[in-house]
């Protein structure tokens, strides 16, 4: 499949579907990541925060940085399954820094709970750089469901800083419903980070956007209307739709196609 601007690709659903199984790697693999733990004192949300880094074999200087969101009550070591980091791997020298920064329950943007959106951009994003050494000018973002809408907001908050946006099982919900009381505080706090209704008067992205989600997820039709909406005001989007539904079987089976989105988006 193939990317353009302005090009919403259709929906397309995928038989395709063990993790990389569609398309052979342009580099040789590497040795395993190195997956390692820090903390970050932060001062935006008070309290220590409980970061994971996995880095690729020969170290992280001068590669893209991936920073990548978990989902709804996760912890940040929770994403690195075995068939993520395998699929980081056969990326080779094109692999990224993977930063997975500690989100709990706080659907990644600023709210009573805390300024979890600010705490990323303005803290983590830049200790995860100084940690590990990659090109700050080649910082992508994703996430799965909760971490999918997160990526997707804080993608066109900081619309310059990122080379690649995508929300994988984007947890993006419709004014009204049950889940947008449950993901938000007030009207007022979903109507700040309402994507579907941002998306009707223009893109707000720079970068390449890719959103996927399965055919049997409940969170389909609104992943579908986002995609729709964003390529008719001119994002440059990949859209999918592949067998599956809202669990760590679906993600599995695609990190790699994930991931491979990521170092072409950023390269």
């Amino acid at each position: 499949m193939q990317r353009g601007p302005a090009t919403l690709l259709a929906t397309v659903v995928v038989l395709c579907v063990c993790a990389g199984g569609c398309n052979s790697e342009r580099t040789k693999p590497g040795a395993a990541p190195k997956v390692t733990s820090f903390t970050l004192e932060s001062k935006l949300m008070g309290r220590p925060m409980f970061e994971a880094l996995a880095t690729p074999a020969g170290g992280g200087k001068g590669r893209t940085l991936l920073v990548f969101l978990h989902g709804y009550g996760a912890a940040p070591r929770e994403t690195l399954s075995p068939a993520f980091l395998a699929a980081l791997r056969r990326l080779g020298d094109r692999a990224p820094v993977v930063f997975l920064p500690e989100g709990d329950t706080g659907w990644w943007h600023d709210n009573r709970e805390g300024p979890w959106g600010s705490y990323v951009l303005r803290e983590a994003i830049p200790a995860a750089l100084a940690r590990s050494g990659p090109n700050p000018h080649r910082v992508a973002i994703g996430g799965i469901s909760m971490g999918g809408f997160g990526a997707l907001d804080l993608g066109r908050l900081d619309a310059k800083r990122f080379c690649a946006v995508g929300g994988h099982s984007p947890a993006v919900f419709a004014r009204g419903s049950p889940e947008a009381t449950f993901a938000f505080d007030d009207a007022p706090d979903f109507a700040r980070h309402d994507l579907l209704r941002l998306a009707r008067s223009r893109s707000p992205y720079h970068a390449p956007v890719w959103i996927d989600v399965g055919a049997q997820d409940q969170l389909r039709p609104t992943a579908t209307t986002l995609a729709r909406e964003l390529g008719a005001y001119g994002a440059d989007v990949s859209f999918h739709v592949w067998p599956g539904s809202h669990n760590g079987h679906y993600w599995d089976a695609h990190f790699a196609d994930y991931l491979r989105f990521y170092a072409d988006a950023c390269s």
